[in-house]
């Protein structure tokens, strides 16, 4: 989940995968797969740096395989 700040200063948590589009008019607007439409303070390229941020910081967790040869 990424965190979003709509205009009134309510924070929103948003599952970034759900996110159809990003654009700036110039407030952000925010497009859901759903066809939701919400207008955020940060800007697309704010969005796309957490989205980056989230899926590095998973992928760092992920655990890692141990490699054996064909000896087992």
């Amino acid at each position: 989940m990424i965190e979003v700040t709509r205009l009134n200063g309510t924070i929103y948590f948003i599952n970034p995968d759900m996110i159809l589009t990003l654009e700036a008019t110039p407030d952000t607007v925010v497009t859901l797969t759903s066809g939701e439409k919400l207008i955020v303070k940060e800007s697309p390229h704010e969005l796309i740096d957490r989205y980056v941020a989230l899926k590095r910081r998973i992928a760092c967790e992920l655990p890692t395989v141990k490699q054996t040869g064909p000896e087992g």
